[in-house]
């Protein structure tokens, strides 16, 4: 099978509730869509969603990448290197920017499995889960970040994250502590700081907190993460940190508890795979999980959390259920405490053009 031709079309949803990015109300969600076509008729979608405050392309930069890249490569026989995470294929798509890289790898992975009358769950991975639990986000007032919990916990979840580091950090251990015993032994607790804290401040969570299983990137100075864990014994995960970090750097911080995998950030399916195999080498735990992604998007993270783990690992797609609307006929089964694998690929398949605006 050969690439045959490809069209990019751009994207604007609205959200229920618009989060706030690095100080900033995001109000859509806007992004692009690759749709690449063999000459066997088969096609594949891919997403690429800059996410403003964290990639460093823009939207514009990513359509130009995105379309200089796939019209390089019309014509070329696709092979199974294309797919192979430590291929050749992914070497010639190190120089472009991260959320390009994904979206042309989730269009030319779904492509081929399509060509291969495969879904793409099956090609990331042999035997892959069938299903996937899913970590849900907690937000609000304390009144209702507790009410939300309760909600999570009596429908299922088995993890909850709470956004840290808004309030002062006397609030936010004291809602920590509620949270824990509001959930109770069976539902683990996150927590995401997004580098709020001094290590002063942070030092003081950790002594007025009680159990949660991580926090995400507590420190305004993450060069200190490695003093912070030796001297508290604080599990802690990357979020951040992992841009522009190579799958080798990881052995340099072993000391985290588990990373967040983010393929938009990171830079595709493959580089997130490498990732994902040198963490559990080291006895971190890897943790897919969304940048505000589409269906499209969302389904590939599926499929890769799917995989990745030795062990099912609650994966952080909850921001799915902010989109007031998808480019999908078939919507995401989201949210959900889990989500069934091979629907959630099907249903990525359903693309809707006139939801779509042609660039």
């Amino acid at each position: 099978m050969k690439l045959a031709g490809f069209d990019l079309y751009g994207y604007s949803l609205p959200f229920t509730r618009p989060p706030t990015l690095k100080g900033r109300s995001l109000r859509r969600r806007e992004g692009l869509l690759l749709r690449l076509a063999g000459d066997d008729g088969s096609e594949g979608w891919g997403e690429a969603a800059p996410l403003p405050g964290f990639s460093a392309e823009s939207k514009g930069e990513a359509a130009e990448q995105l379309r200089r890249l796939a019209g390089s490569m019309m014509g070329r026989e696709a092979t199974e290197d294309w797919v192979d995470p430590d291929g050749e294929f992914g070497r010639e798509l190190d120089r472009v920017a991260p959320s390009v890289r994904f979206g042309f790898e989730l269009a030319v992975w779904n492509l081929y499995a399509a060509s291969s009358g495969k879904a793409l769950p099956e090609l990331v991975a042999s035997h892959p889960r069938a299903v996937v639990p899913v970590n849900a986000l907690i937000s609000g007032s304390p009144e209702e970040a507790l009410g939300e919990a309760r909600r999570m916990r009596d429908t299922g979840y088995p993890s909850v994250k709470l956004k840290v580091g808004a309030r002062t950090v006397a609030e936010d251990a004291a809602l920590a502590r509620a949270l824990g015993e509001e959930l109770g032994e069976g539902v683990s607790l996150r927590l995401d700081a997004n580098r709020a804290w001094g290590y002063e401040e942070a030092a003081e969570f950790v002594h007025g907190a009680a159990r949660f299983e991580y926090v995400e990137e507590p420190l305004a100075d993450p060069a200190r993460l490695p003093e912070f864990v030796g001297e508290f014994g604080v599990p802690v995960a990357l979020d951040e940190s992992l841009v522009g970090m190579g799958p080798e750097e990881l052995e340099e911080n072993s000391y985290a508890r588990a990373v967040a995998l983010k393929p938009t950030l990171l830079g595709g399916i493959s580089r997130t795979l490498r990732v994902a195999e040198r963490a559990l080498r080291l006895g971190v735990t890897p943790v897919v999980s969304s940048a505000y992604e589409s269906g499209v998007g969302t389904a590939a993270l599926i499929a890769l959390a799917a995989s990745v783990a030795e062990r099912p690992v609650p994966a952080g797609l909850d921001t799915y259920r902010s989109l007031a609307e998808d480019v999908l006929e078939e919507l995401l089964d989201l949210p959900a405490p889990s989500v069934d694998v091979m629907e959630a690929a099907e249903a990525s398949r359903t693309v809707v053009l006139r939801r779509l605006e042609k660039i």
